[in-house]
């Protein structure tokens, strides 16, 4: 009886540390940097440079990465195409990271050009 509490406990556990979805919303930024990396498991991982300072050039000031993965293997044109653009990302955030879905606890399902 003892063992399956312990082993209906760690499955509880698991599920909220990388199944849950912790958080979601919307991320704007410049599209730095996307790829197609890993050993064993390839996923697709890309920074987004967010500006919290606005410039007259097109140049982020005050600016911090924005680290994530897309899960959708069909997205990944639209982020080939979209490199050095201005975008808007949705996003779902998981407390944990498991190697099939990529380094970033931060999964983007969608983006756009940002007008």
């Amino acid at each position: 009886m003892t063992l399956y509490i312990l082993l209906i406990l760690i499955a509880v556990i698991v599920y909220f540390k990388y199944f849950f979805t912790y958080s979601e919303g919307y991320r704007a930024g410049l599209l730095q940097k996307f790829s197609n990396k890993g050993l064993i498991f390839k996923t697709y991982e890309g920074e987004l440079i967010l500006s919290s300072v606005a410039s007259t050039s097109n140049v982020a000031i005050a600016s911090e990465k924005f680290n994530f993965s897309v899960k959708k293997e069909d997205m990944d044109i639209k982020f080939d195409t979209l490199q050095g653009q201005n975008v808007i990302v949705h996003y779902i955030e998981k407390k944990g990271a498991v190697p099939w879905r990529g380094d970033s606890r931060y999964i983007v399902d969608s983006i756009a050009v940002r007008k």
